[in-house]
């Protein structure tokens, strides 16, 4: 398993969390931009509604350049429709905010998959200068909550959009697809399991695929996944790979018949990064992806090799599910 933590630094800012009530009373808070501002309040004895009405009062918005919204309920687990529609209402308080990200919450607060998501595209529209957005969460819930949607959007000004799940709806890789994103050069995907959610398929990342959706983009992460040898065949001969810098098709259960496809389709010498961390690769195409990149110059990441049953493909496993 990958370890899901929060980060220290987001949109290379420090991370700080919003201080409890009686420790925000006798610390001087920092410039609103000098760091990225983390809220969380589950199980803090103030509500979602509360706490962001104090991060509204106690920090001066308008200079917030990066947020992070950890755990966000009360007592149990629930929706996280509230945190959208106040990011929404209050979005124009923000007009320095470059980053997001949404449902920083580590694994020993809430499992992936009991992460109560919602639509997300209301941040995309009440951000038109928002250039990094990361979403954490499962497209199916477990527990019969809200799940993770996205409408086709059009945005101008996003970067990097990345999406952490263990369960990808196919849904939302289809309105990423379908979405008008000029400026994006990062997207990442974490297509997970379909035990939770994760019904996305090679078909669904035609867009991506193709080159013609994204023409600033320069990495591409398409990982995570359960069909990791048929995502590396159709990446063996997308177009869109002449033009990235890096490309990552790690943490999912790419095999021996995966890597042949790469190492026999369209070259991968321009890249400078290339990381298959977590895979069941033999040794001699561990070693020949290692000569390739040596050769090429590429920085490639081949930690993480697992033990299977070559018969049995259910003996593979993503990094990261629940």
């Amino acid at each position: 398993m990958t370890d899901i933590v929060h980060p220290d630094v987001f949109h290379g800012l420090p991370v700080l969390t919003l201080p409890a009530t009686d420790a925000a009373e006798a610390a001087t808070p920092p410039a609103p931009g000098s760091v990225a501002w983390r809220l969380e309040c589950a199980w803090g004895g103030e509500t979602f509604t509360e706490h962001w009405r104090r991060f509204l009062d106690e920090v001066d918005p308008a200079g917030v350049r990066a947020l992070l919204i950890g755990p966000w309920w009360e007592d149990e687990y629930s929706s996280f429709r509230p945190v959208v529609e106040a990011i929404a209402a209050d979005a124009h308080r923000f007009p320095a905010l470059r980053a997001l990200f949404l449902a920083d919450v580590e694994s020993e607060e809430c499992e992936l998959s009991w992460l109560q998501m919602c639509d997300i595209t209301p941040v995309l529209e009440a951000l038109p200068l928002l250039e990094e957005l990361t979403v954490r969460g499962c497209g199916e819930s477990v527990s019969d909550g809200e799940n993770l949607r996205l409408r086709p959007v059009r945005h101008a000004a996003l970067k990097s959009l990345r999406f952490e799940s263990g369960g990808l709806p196919g849904h939302v890789v289809r309105a990423v697809g379908a979405s008008g994103l000029p400026s994006l050069e990062h997207l990442e995907f974490w297509f997970g399991s379909e035990w939770y959610g994760g019904d996305a398929s090679v078909a669904d990342l035609a867009p991506v695929l193709s080159g013609a959706a994204y023409p600033a983009l320069r990495h591409l992460g398409l990982q995570n996944s359960e069909i990791q040898d048929e995502i590396a065949v159709a990446v063996a001969s997308a177009p869109v790979v002449a033009r990235l810098d890096s490309l990552s098709l790690a943490m999912g259960t790419l095999s021996d018949a995966g890597a042949e496809a790469l190492l026999g389709g369209q070259p991968l010498t321009h890249l400078s990064a290339l990381d298959l961390h977590h895979h069941y690769l033999s040794a001699p195409y561990v070693a020949r992806i290692e000569d390739l990149c040596a050769r090429a110059g590429i920085r490639v990441d081949l930690e993480g090799a697992e033990d299977w049953d070559d018969e049995d493909d259910e003996s593979r496993y993503v990094a990261v599910s629940e």
